[in-house]
């Protein structure tokens, strides 16, 4: 991720920054990094985007607190209807997309083992992953049609009868929330970011491979909804996101609303729920954080000398919990505290588990910011990738033979833009979800003021991860 030098030493050491961080990147590692492990040295006066990232949020806030509730509850109920449509083609859909998962199973297994060559690798991490995500977060619910399980399993079904049919009862026990799902998205998280090869198109193939079958007999023990809305965390993670898109499908019609509009209608999460949501965002946090040449300095593990991620494992499974836990403790905190100035009635698990859908907002925009530089990189392997999937020699779509450019997110101009652009979207995210809140606030204090005091605890600390997010953006980082 870029990085920061500040005062009047900076045009002496430019170009010896940038020929150091050019020579960084292409020093060999001992194994394989997932598609997010690539930096570089951005010059900026960075100090000053801190600085107006946390104003504008603190502006925010201050105008919200002033505008009249009635106002800002029509604007957020404002739709505007499109068209309707059936979900006939959807168990079509899955099984397309099933089929090509399939098919991107056998090129992880026979095909390249180079990641930038197996499309495997380049699909999972890269457009399912960080590409995806954003069109769930811009679209809607897409993932609904396109995942590969429901097809299967409305086939699987069909063939034994009644017995796995929708109509049947969860065997999914309630009380277990969305713990099923968080323990999933832990293991994800830990594969991505601190297995020592999770690029490796075999070893992904078996993964991606074992989760889809385990996914699909739970769905057919526990039921296709119950498994899919809290066991299955891919699901849990993309309805979760969907919810801020300006698409919203209701009663089979879709109509456009404000971004963020339908997190105000979420009822509140249990803790299992709250906790998910915590770890979508600390874990990509941890992801920028943890290649950071502070983080690994207090270790001491030699920026300038990256040992590779399987000197790290130790470290990383630390930190990613080190930080969920912190970011808990500290949005707990707020919680609390909002509800101890708001001095009403209402219980912190309440207030906490609804609060927390004020989260989704950062946590895309954390997601588009940290992923950006790969997607438009790594994006061009992948079309080149998905021509020749089995490394035959191929030319499906034509693009076997398309040079990938770069030079995209290198160059001082394409740095400046590409963090600008970065910048603004966390500085955007943090003001989407001061806006959220206090609309959720408001649920749960109808006076005015104490809606406003319930939100200055976790306004502050909006203002304070602004900050923690731009500096991640602008510190050196190694790997």
């Amino acid at each position: 991720m870029p990085g920061r030098a500040e005062g009047g030493a900076v045009e002496r050491y430019r170009h010896r920054l940038a020929f150091l961080a050019a020579a960084l990147a292409f020093l060999p590692t001992p194994v394989f990094a997932h598609a997010s492990d690539r930096g570089h040295v951005l010059l900026l006066p960075t100090g000053y985007y801190i600085a107006g990232g946390a104003l504008a949020v603190a502006v925010s806030f201050l105008v919200l607190a002033l505008l009249p509730a009635a106002a800002l509850g029509n604007f957020w109920r404002r739709r505007l209807p499109l068209f309707a449509f059936s979900d006939t083609p959807r168990i079509v859909v899955s099984l397309i997309s099933f089929a090509g998962f399939a098919l991107l199973v056998a090129a992880g297994l026979s095909g390249s083992r180079d990641p930038l060559s197996n499309p495997l690798p380049l699909v999972i991490w890269t457009l399912l992953w960080a590409g995806f995500t954003l069109l769930q977060g811009m679209l809607g619910d897409l993932w609904a049609w396109l995942n590969p399980w429901y097809g299967p399993w409305r086939v699987v079904s069909r063939l034994v009868g009644d017995r796995w049919s929708e109509a049947q009862p969860s065997h999914l026990p309630l009380r277990l929330g969305y713990w099923p799902a968080f323990v999933l998205f832990f293991a994800f998280t830990w594969f991505e970011l601190i297995d020592p090869a999770p690029d490796d198109p075999a070893r992904l193939a078996l993964a991606a491979g074992l989760y889809w079958l385990a996914s699909l007999v739970a769905m057919l023990i526990f039921g296709y909804d119950p498994w899919s809305k809290r066991g299955e965390f891919l699901t849990v993670f993309f309805a979760m996101v969907a919810r801020f898109a300006p698409v919203e499908r209701l009663d089979g019609r879709l109509s456009l609303c404000w971004p963020g509009a339908k997190l105000l209608a979420g009822d509140p999460l249990p803790l299992s729920g709250t906790a998910f949501l915590l770890l979508a965002l600390s874990s990509v946090s941890f992801d920028g954080l943890s290649k950071t040449f502070f983080w690994l300095s207090l270790f001491g593990v030699n920026p300038l000398e990256y040992p590779g991620r399987t000197a790290l494992v130790g470290i990383g499974s630390f930190g990613l919990v080190l930080t969920l836990v912190l970011l808990a403790a500290v949005f707990a905190l707020a919680a609390f505290l909002g509800q101890r100035l708001a001095g009403d009635a209402q219980s912190f698990a309440k207030a906490a588990g609804l609060l927390v859908w004020s989260i989704v907002p950062i946590a895309l925009a954390y997601h588009v910011a940290h992923y950006l530089a790969v997607l438009l990189v790594d994006g061009q392997y992948a079309l080149v990738a998905l021509s020749d999937p089995f490394a035959l020699g191929w030319n499906l779509f034509g693009t076997a033979n398309r040079m990938v450019e770069a030079g995209v997110v290198a160059g001082a101009e394409s740095a400046w833009w590409l963090w600008n652009l970065q910048a603004g979207v966390i500085i955007a995210g943090h003001v989407l979800a001061v806006l959220v809140a206090h609309g959720l606030a408001w649920r749960l204090h109808p006076q005015p003021s104490r809606a406003a005091l319930s939100q200055l605890p976790l306004t502050l600390l909006m203002i304070a991860y602004t900050m923690f997010g731009l500096w991640l953006l602008a510190t050196p980082t190694a790997g």
